[in-house]
């Protein structure tokens, strides 16, 4: 069934291609005809980097679900060669590397680029923020993607939206959370703008990247960690160090993921390329959120019945005191760093339009 999707896909894509009479340059030297009647297409082979395991559930299982449908879809005139976190780069140096083009593309997310600017986390994520459809929006028809377009490209990047998952966990404790004042002292690794959330709750947070989680987690340098979604937790085996999995994951209602060009590679890059790699990503957007839904259930069960995982549910008060330390970190983020603030009020002038729509649009669950 999987092939036969594929297939579909792929035709369809094609066609799509053929209908429009994309074409354009190109710069490497093998050519190629595509079946979709398209005008001679020059071979590319791009080095993307990862940031995250191919083993990845979710995250890593799209990213070469991604470079094998571009392969086929494009006739074999294009292909983004997956490299796993650590073969070219560091996984969290892949963006860094491609504004560099020491890589030509980086499968990452934008908030392991905050610290170059903290604003870079919006494009990843919000705490108390908007699920994927209404990120989406933002994004598409919001002016997200312009503002993403400005700021990336003056660190030499053409960010592509490409990968997005449902809302995260919370973080994996050793021991029950019972008020805000256990969470003070205890070292977490945290992600995005959370993180800055967490500091003002006394814990002291760190980002480490994916791989790097479990061992410092069983080996006692961390005492919890956040990462991703249950079905990607599972996978990097959290549920063997810490048993108590909180929930909702107020910092990621969804967190979304890009294919970071270096800016000279896409702007190198025929039309129909280009075209090629963002309706092939728009494809998987929607792909990941049908995906993402259908596997947390079966992971959590899993980890609760056969590992003694227990899944707990944020109190009001703790979950109102992560609220409010959010909005100090608007406040002081807003007032010292002036792409945070213009990131902030586009995203809360598309929320706050938006909310007649989300408030009345839906049933209450």
């Amino acid at each position: 069934m999987k092939t036969i999707s594929k297939k579909i896909i792929a035709l369809g894509i094609l066609t799509m291609f053929a209908l429009a009479g994309c074409g354009g340059g190109g710069s490497d030297s093998v050519s190629s005809t595509s079946d979709a009647g398209t005008q001679t297409q020059e071979k590319v082979v791009l080095k993307m980097a990862s940031a995250f395991p191919a083993t990845l559930q979710l995250i890593g299982t799209n990213g070469i679900k991604l470079s094998d449908t571009i392969k086929q879809v494009s006739n074999g005139t294009l292909e983004l060669k997956f490299f796993e976190p650590g073969a070219l780069v560091p996984g969290l140096e892949a963006i860094p590397a491609a504004s560099k083009g020491s890589v030509d593309v980086a499968y990452s997310t934008a908030g392991f680029f905050a610290g170059t600017d903290l604003a870079f986390s919006f494009f990843t994520s919000v705490p108390f923020g908007a699920a994927a459809d209404e990120l989406l929006a933002w994004l598409d028809y919001g002016g997200g993607n312009e503002i993403a377009d400005e700021m990336f490209g003056a660190h030499n990047i053409k960010p592509i939206p490409c990968f997005i998952t449902p809302p995260e966990a919370s973080g994996w404790f050793r021991k029950e959370i019972k008020s805000v004042s256990d969470l003070k002292g205890l070292k977490m690794r945290f992600f995005g703008l959370g993180a800055k959330v967490m500091d003002k709750l006394g814990v002291a947070t760190q980002l480490l990247a994916p791989g790097d989680i479990f061992q410092a987690l069983q080996l006692g340098t961390i005492d919890a960690t956040e990462f991703s979604t249950p079905s990607a937790d599972e996978s990097f085996g959290f549920y063997q160090v810490a048993k108590h999995y909180y929930f909702p994951g107020w910092h990621q209602a969804t967190a979304m993921g890009n294919l970071f060009f270096n800016l000279d590679v896409w702007n190198s890059l025929s039309d129909y390329h280009k075209s090629l790699i963002q309706v092939t990503c728009k494809a998987q957007l929607a792909n990941m959120i049908a995906e993402g839904e259908a596997t947390q259930a079966p992971a959590m069960r899993n980890m609760r019945d056969k590992h003694g995982v227990q899944i707990h549910y944020w109190s009001d008060d703790i979950l109102n005191a992560y609220r409010k330390a959010w909005g100090e970190v608007v406040e002081e983020e807003s007032a010292s760093n002036a792409n945070f603030k213009k990131v902030y009020d586009s995203y809360s002038k598309f929320r706050d339009e938006y909310k007649l729509w989300g408030d009345n649009g839906y049933l209450k669950r």
